[in-house]
């Protein structure tokens, strides 16, 4: 089974003329059945799609293929990095949710521990409850909350990275505990502030080789370190230098415009993705925003 592309770069798609929506979404599926990597989905906030792609380069793609090739008037969103939030350091929770709605009311209480799993190990969920403290047929509910907010993130609204979430006791209402009660219970608990105060943002690192005459080799290395680019190495060719280098994706975004007026159209460059970094101090949650508006294509 073929693995799924790691989705780095996500935008909206928007068509002018409401009449055109189910025609984006079967040219979407067409281009997929053509073998690009696009996802996509319905943005629940603006109407239209969320498109989801690895890279600059397809980002362009699908959005040459619906406006030129096929002529559809739309509204794109600025592109948006696919962040992480991961733990900086082991958490526990305890978090009741009770309710009452007239006769019926809601009681669940979780205590959960977090914390961060190996990298690149995902997300894991364990329940270590022992005896009756919860029954059986509620942790499935426990789950469920802690998935909810694995996708929709905690603090700033991007997915969770390599964390375990392990469900160690809790309490429970022989009349009002539900399986929903303790999803959301344990949905709140995973937005709690010590939670929240605990969460560190994670951005995408890429691999990027970058051919270049010998005579422009520093001003494309100035360039990359503008972006936060590290210089791995490089690799003298005939009148030309191959440098290898990791910058993140976020800093990438124009880079093969600058590189075309930098080389004056002679340089190319290639890139994947690598890992997962922390980012840096002094980068809040703002700059993890698309610029505001949306540009028409």
């Amino acid at each position: 089974m073929s693995k799924a592309p790691l989705w780095l770069i996500e935008f909206t798609i928007k068509p002018r003329f409401a009449a055109d929506a189910e025609r984006v979404v079967d040219l979407l599926a067409q281009i997929v059945s053509e073998g690009i990597h696009v996802g996509y989905s319905k943005d629940p906030e603006g109407g239209g799609l969320i498109a989801m792609v690895i890279d600059e380069q397809h980002l362009d793609m699908v959005i040459d293929i619906l406006t030129r090739r096929h002529r559809v008037e739309l509204k794109i969103g600025a592109p948006r990095v696919a962040y992480r939030e991961t733990l900086a350091r082991v958490v526990e929770v305890d978090y009741t949710h009770k309710k009452q709605v007239g006769g019926a009311g809601q009681f669940a209480r979780v205590k959960l521990r977090l914390e961060p799993n190996v990298a690149a190990a995902g997300n894991e969920f364990q329940s270590k409850i022992v005896g009756d403290a919860i029954p059986h047929e509620y942790i499935p509910g426990v789950e469920k909350g802690v998935q909810s907010v694995w996708e929709s993130g905690a603090l700033i609204g991007f997915p969770f990275l390599d964390t375990r979430v392990r469900l160690f006791d809790g309490a429970y209402h022989d009349v009002d505990s539900s399986a929903i009660a303790f999803e959301t219970a344990a949905r709140e608990a995973m937005r709690d502030d010590v939670v929240r105060a605990s969460l560190k943002i994670m951005e995408p690192i890429m691999d990027v080789e970058v051919l270049s005459p010998d005579n422009f080799v520093g001003d494309v290395v100035a360039d990359l370190n503008n972006r936060r680019g590290y210089i791995r190495g490089q690799e003298v060719r005939a009148n030309a230098t191959m440098l290898r280098a990791n910058a993140p994706l976020a800093q990438l975004f124009g880079f093969k415009r600058n590189l075309s007026w930098i080389t004056n159209g002679r340089g190319s460059f290639a890139m994947r993705f690598s890992h997962y970094a922390e980012v840096p101090r002094g980068i809040g949650p703002d700059d993890f925003r698309p610029a505001a508006g949306m540009r028409r294509a």
